[in-house]
């Protein structure tokens, strides 16, 4: 475990003599102190119709998230089949954003768009989740059912009740991810928070930012006091009829003109015939976008999530004493799990987007953003780990306790956790390129923004690739360190 750790150390030491950190904007100290003030001072009443995007968000959460269980739980029960695995680890590589601009194109600003964007990469984590949650269930009640046991009854009174409390825990926590992607969805112009966020942000409207992050840390805060199973279908009866009042029309002859047209390489689509030359053209299309685009942006892309990745286990090893009992008695635990709660509910590319408007376009708002999202929720989950460690009665105190008793004994998790967030951590990496950091994400979204829809798809594609390389790396360091992850905290 030590080679390992080291071994990605000096990875991303020389990573860092490749990547731009440069700070351009001229007095980023200005800028944070207003900031700081506007944090400070709230305003609750700057912002037009902010019920009505709270809601918003909370709507294409919820149906997002709904859409997911049903098609997810489903493909968990088929899981064991490698084409459903395949399908499921694609799907879930490209984030939620990327869906967004491609069903931009598509239905426009429909609440589709939104629900879709959420539904289907959420469908392909929580099925990989599922079927492992199902996976490590007990299979003794299985053999004391009666003799002629169907398949479905077997299912639902031995393996469901196993697994409903993961079940639930894991869907909980996978409403507050849905909360923040939907927040973020406001950002490419759907009516959520970040669409005020975003409006905010650019006039130096501080105190109305403040509002509205306080808003939405309150209401994932209180997720688990409002989220109630009884409540679900009210819930969702509510979220369809407020996203059905919006007054945008889906033309079919624009759906079918995308899939049929939009979508086909330049080459195939101006060529009258697949014939050697049109081969040999789209050959060319290919290797030009691949040398002049996609390489310079998977290059990026990795430097970044390396950083990231190394800077969040730093962070994290920070950050899990804060809200241990082994360490800070409960007022201290309680400031430390607000901290941490703010940091893991902020979402990297509002942290990143904050970071861009003091520091300027560089990677170091990017690693900062990743580093600091990522740390505060591997470093909450540590915390959480460190609770029922038995001490010896002459255990040390202080910075020795921290060295000597408690950090070897939760290292292994917190490694198991790190890599977990690897693929994560470069899903966001990609995605952030939107905000004109040059990773992959800059290049799909200048494609989209110069209607090349063709290069768009084919570059989400590679970086769906390389999401999916780095989790199968991922799961081999894991496998070859024997370290386990539990499903529902991931």
């Amino acid at each position: 475990m030590v080679r390992t750790s080291l071994l990605f150390l000096a990875i991303a030491l020389g990573c860092l003599a490749f990547a731009d950190l440069e700070v351009t904007t001229v007095n980023p100290w200005q800028e944070m102190g207003r900031l700081g003030l506007g944090l400070l001072t709230p305003d609750f009443f700057a912002t037009d119709r902010l019920l009505e995007s709270l809601l918003n968000t909370l709507a294409f959460a919820l149906l997002g998230v709904a859409l997911a269980n049903v098609f997810g739980f489903a493909l968990a029960l088929l899981f064991h089949y490698r084409i459903v695995r395949m399908g499921c680890a694609f799907v879930r590589a490209i984030h939620e954003l990327f869906w967004a601009l491609i069903f931009l194109q598509i239905f426009g600003l429909h609440p589709l768009t939104g629900i879709l964007a959420i539904g289907i990469p959420f469908a392909g984590i929580v099925a990989k989740v599922y079927a492992e949650i199902l996976e490590e269930m007990d299979p003794v009640p299985l053999q004391v059912l009666p003799a002629g046991s169907g398949v479905v009854s077997s299912f639902f009174y031995a393996r469901i009740p196993q697994a409903w409390a993961h079940l639930k825990t894991y869907g909980l926590y996978r409403l507050e991810c849905a909360l923040r992607s939907s927040a973020i969805l406001g950002f490419i112009g759907l009516p959520t928070l970040g669409f005020h966020l975003e409006s905010a942000f650019s006039q130096g409207h501080y105190s109305e930012v403040s509002a509205l992050l306080i808003l939405f840390y309150i209401m994932i805060g209180t997720i688990r006091w409002w989220m109630r199973s009884w409540l679900i279908p009210i819930y969702l009866l509510g979220a369809a009829y407020l996203l059905s009042g919006t007054h945008v029309e889906i033309y079919f002859d624009t759906v079918l003109r995308f899939v049929t047209q939009d979508i086909v390489p330049h080459p195939i689509r101006v060529a009258h015939s697949l014939d050697w030359a049109t081969l040999t053209h789209l050959y060319d299309w290919a290797k030009s976008l691949f040398v002049n685009q996609a390489w310079p942006g998977i290059i990026n892309t990795l430097l970044v999530t390396m950083i990231s990745l190394v800077a969040s286990g730093i962070l994290t090893l920070l950050f899990f004493p804060l809200i241990s009992p082994k360490f800070f008695g409960r007022w201290g635990q309680s400031l430390g799990h607000v901290f941490l709660v703010v940091l893991r509910s902020t979402p990297e590319y509002i942290l990143a987007y904050i970071g861009l408007q003091l520091l300027g376009p560089s990677m170091l708002p990017a690693i900062l953003a990743l580093a600091l999202h990522n740390g505060a929720i591997i470093g909450h989950l540590i915390g959480r780990y460190t609770e029922p460690l038995a001490l010896r009665p002459d255990s040390p105190h202080g910075i020795d306790l921290y060295a000597y008793e408690i950090l070897p004994r939760v290292y292994p998790q917190f490694l198991a956790f790190l890599f977990y967030r690897w693929e994560v951590i470069l899903r966001e990496t990609a995605i952030l390129g939107i905000l004109g950091i040059h990773t992959l994400g800059f290049f799909v979204d200048s494609a989209f923004a110069d209607i090349r829809f063709d290069r768009a798809l084919l570059l989400i594609f590679i970086t769906a690739m390389l999401n999916m390389l780095v989790d199968g790396v991922s799961r081999r360091i894991r496998a070859g360190l024997r370290l386990n992850t539990t499903p529902e905290e991931t």
